[in-house]
């Protein structure tokens, strides 16, 4: 494995100015209408595209429009709702149980807050990080495939986890996280993708320790 190079102080200010300057107002593309429904897309996204979850959860929101109804759904018809998701059957477990929680420990409100979050069936540290960050802007950061990767080849983080990534790049950024998180998921997504990156004409060209490893 090729050693690559850290990012240095200077590097580190650069990369987040031109993440902040070119995705200035970045948000998340699962469609939701409510806290419900985007901490449902998020755990739903787990594995799985956000493309395939818009297309699954309008029918899922209609059946199910609040904690009470999906409390209370059959089990078997939930899955119904999924069978085209990764993982549909501990998802849909998952769902009902996350909805059974949220009715008898926080009256029937999803928690907004991290903590709270986390002690909801299927919801880890990223689902919440995402929640807090696309619904309250928090100044947090989570790690997904695209965010793991687009740092490592900026040299922004060597971790070999997305837990110890999202700590050095929250230490390293500090601010406009909630932005920064989202701009790193849709460059990976769009531009510095996992096959075949589009790293030509790419505004974070000059700053990328890994270029030379894609040559074809």
């Amino acid at each position: 494995m090729i050693k690559v190079k850290k990012a240095t102080k200077k590097e580190i200010s650069e990369i987040k100015e031109l993440f902040l300057q070119h995705y200035p107002h970045s948000i998340t593309e699962l469609n939701y209408n409510n806290l419900y429904e985007l901490l449902i897309s998020v755990m739903l996204s787990a594995q799985c595209t956000d493309k395939r979850v818009n297309i699954i959860s309008p029918a899922l929101f209609a059946k199910y429009p609040n904690p009470i109804a999906l409390a209370n759904a059959d089990l078997d018809e939930v899955k119904s709702f999924l069978n085209t998701c990764s993982f549909f059957n501990n998802k849909s477990k998952n769902l009902i149980k996350m909805a059974q929680a949220v009715i008898e420990n926080f009256e029937g409100e999803i928690p907004l807050d991290r903590d709270a979050l986390m002690t909801l069936a299927g919801v880890g540290q990223k689902t919440a990080n995402v929640v807090m960050i696309e619904y309250a802007e928090a100044n947090l950061m989570a790690v997904d495939t695209h965010v793991y990767r687009v740092a490592h080849r900026l040299g922004l983080s060597d971790a070999k986890t997305a837990t110890k990534c999202e700590e050095e790049l929250t230490k390293k950024f500090k601010t406009d996280l909630h932005l920064l998180h989202q701009a790193m998921v849709l460059f990976g997504r769009y531009r510095c993708k996992a096959i075949k990156p589009e790293c030509e004409g790419c505004f974070m060209e000059t700053l990328c320790k890994t270029s030379q490893t894609f040559k074809v």
